[in-house]
């Protein structure tokens, strides 16, 4: 029954999504197969909060659009999301998932939650803060730096990405309220006074999660100079031609980044709880 929900479910919301564009083929097929794991390995509180991310970064997507094309022209991905960048946002959380229903223990939850929070906080910063009337600042030297340049931070796209990580707890806390005293870090008796907790950790690994995304995006991240523009791009081709890489190293995409940043805040909502735990 679980498998048949799941499945039906995911195949509403990820078909809605082709059809609206936000997910190729290949990306509606690895929604569908994502989907239905979650909610047959977890429940509807893991499930949820996958949906949560998907419909609020889908909408986010197509919101001001025309006004964010010309950062966008530098992405490695964007526009409809294929099955790459759903493995990269929701692979790991379903590997959280999977090791939840293997060996149940609340860290995997609390990681799952970081995880969420983190490409969740990711989308809304690149979403929103390509937006941004002022440009952004390298991470590293604080220097200027075109729209859309990996390692770019904004003060718009750091308020936004802290907003990211808030919704994912707060929706968190949320589904919980189907499926109370599960997974609780303090021991608080009230769920009301658990909304905090969650929103907090939440916040917290949601923004670890995102700044160590531009950090590896400004140092590891392979980058390439396009020969006919000058612009910095994730991009091998870059107005009709071969781009030159600059830094970076082989491999490391936009996707494998992603991954690697949503697992930086995965572990700081570990460290939060634990330390929620302690103080409680």
């Amino acid at each position: 029954m679980e498998l048949l929900i799941g499945f039906s479910g995911s195949l509403l919301i990820a078909g809605a999504a082709y059809l609206k564009r936000s997910l190729s083929g290949s990306g509606f097929a690895a929604a569908v197969i994502l989907g239905t794991a979650m909610f047959t390995l977890g429940s509807v509180v893991w499930f949820g909060t996958l949906i949560a991310f998907f419909l609020s970064s889908t909408l986010l997507s197509k919101w001001k659009k025309k006004a964010k094309e010309k950062a966008e022209s530098g992405y490695e991905k964007s526009g409809r999301r294929d099955a790459g960048q759903v493995a990269a946002n929701g692979g790991l959380a379903l590997l959280m998932c999977a090791a939840h229903a293997w060996m149940p223990h609340p860290v995997w939850w609390y990681a799952f939650l970081g995880v969420m929070a983190s490409v969740n906080a990711d989308t809304w910063a690149t979403e929103i803060g390509g937006l941004s009337k002022t440009p952004p600042r390298s991470i590293l030297s604080g220097r200027r730096v075109e729209a859309g340049t990996s390692g770019g931070v904004s003060g718009l796209g750091l308020a936004a990405s802290m907003a990211g990580g808030l919704f994912i707890g707060l929706a968190a806390w949320l589904l919980l309220q189907v499926v109370p005293g599960q997974y609780n870090p303090s021991g608080m008796a009230s769920e009301w006074l658990l909304l905090p907790v969650w929103a907090g950790i939440g916040l917290f690994g949601g923004t670890i999660g995102s700044l160590a995304d531009s950090l590896l995006g400004a140092t590891v991240q392979q980058m390439f100079r396009c020969g006919v523009c000058g612009r910095e791009v994730e991009l091998q081709h870059h107005c009709g031609r071969p781009a030159v890489r600059i830094r970076g190293y082989a491999g490391w995409n936009n996707d494998v980044v992603n991954v690697a940043g949503s697992l930086a805040g995965g572990l700081a909502a570990v460290a939060a709880a634990a330390i929620v735990a302690v103080l409680s």
